[in-house]
């Protein structure tokens, strides 16, 4: 569960990363890119306690 939420924020970052290069917007693209990964990751987890309860 560990590796999943950790790869989540690291493909998260690089894709917005990679999608500020062009522009030079570095933040911009790259913060956002990390939210949608903690979302992933949150949701992941949910869905991983939600068959427990």
């Amino acid at each position: 569960m560990g590796v999943t939420m950790a790869l989540c924020l690291v493909a998260g970052f690089g894709l917005g990363w990679l999608a500020d290069r062009p522009g030079h917007t570095f933040p911009t693209f790259a913060l956002v890119g990390l939210a949608l990964g903690v979302v992933a990751a949150v949701l992941f987890v949910r869905r991983q306690f939600k068959r427990y309860l």
